[in-house]
């Protein structure tokens, strides 16, 4: 019996210990992805008290809206960019900063400073570099004898623009992780390849990466939940307007103009869904596959 008590009194224990965090995930997160669900199913504007149902229209509306589409492409186009470079970047950094150079602690801090500055005044500092007659960018270019760029005036050259200040913003982060991820492989595993013969392409592909792998799923599924989150320096470095032409609006900027400017509550609702549906989508395929090729050992 007084076994038996003890293990209520153990489970009590940690469902109270859990019960914050459970209060928080359902009122934070599970009650507005149901009201959005809601909401995807009528039509209103924020404004009325109430709310027409229009039952699936508004996801016939999804396959029909022609902006979408593009928007969708922009997205993609960013969230591939920015994850991509910025873990090859990352990774290539940290094993640098991984050994024994002089100011390293200050190169370290360097990078890590973007990360926690805030993104609406790094956003608003980049509109200053890319001012087509002052901006920095255009001077380093001219260093090459290239011609200015119109850059985030310019469809072809504005979501790039975003691309290179997001890829500089996010990549301490990373290199922070892959330098954790580094420090936890074990010197001998190094030494052991060494006396076999491995060079250090041998020892970086057949010791470094496999045991990285994990690090690297971790950064891979955070980076594009992240990247497909992208909101501030659409809105900061665009006034507002996702242009020229749509070319750097992505998912949620769009959902924000179609909640807030439009006054289609529902609509915006329904792209909401879309991109969870499409964050965890891309997460479970990563898991999925990271099965083959990620090693815990």
């Amino acid at each position: 019996m007084t076994i038996r008590w003890n293990h209520v009194r153990e489970a009590f224990t940690a469902y109270a210990f859990l019960l914050p965090s459970f209060l928080g995930l359902a009122v934070f997160t599970l009650y507005p992805l149901v009201y959005s669900g809601y909401l995807s199913l009528t039509r209103w504007d924020l404004l009325s008290p109430e709310k027409r149902f229009v039952w699936f229209r508004n996801y016939q509306r999804l396959i029909d809206d022609s902006d979408l589409w593009k928007i969708m492409s922009n997205t993609t186009v960013y969230t591939i960019s920015v994850v991509g470079i910025t873990l090859v970047l990352a990774l290539a950094l940290a094993i640098l900063l991984n050994q024994k150079l002089r100011l390293r602690a200050v190169f370290r801090t360097t990078f890590f400073l973007p990360v926690v500055t805030s993104l609406t005044a790094l956003s608003a500092l980049w509109l200053w570099i890319y001012d087509p007659e002052f901006g920095l960018a255009n001077w380093f270019l001219s260093l090459f004898g290239a011609p200015p760029s119109r850059w985030l005036n310019s469809p072809s050259t504005a979501l790039a623009a975003i691309i290179i200040m997001m890829i500089w913003q996010t990549l301490g982060y990373d290199i922070i992780i892959f330098l954790a991820g580094l420090q936890n492989i074990r010197r001998d595993l190094y030494e052991a390849a060494s006396l076999d013969g491995a060079g250090r392409w041998a020892s970086f592909r057949f010791v470094t990466l496999p045991l990285l792998s994990p690090t690297m799923v971790f950064l891979l599924i955070t980076s594009m939940i992240q990247a497909f989150r992208v909101f501030d320096p659409v809105y900061v470095m665009t006034a507002g307007l996702g242009g020229p032409a749509n070319s750097t609006a992505t998912l949620v900027f769009y959902l924000y103009r179609q909640a807030f400017y439009n006054l289609e509550a529902g609509y915006a609702s329904t792209i909401a869904l879309l991109v969870v549906g499409i964050a965890m989508a891309f997460t479970g395929l990563q898991l999925y596959f990271s099965r083959r090729w990620v090693t815990y050992d």
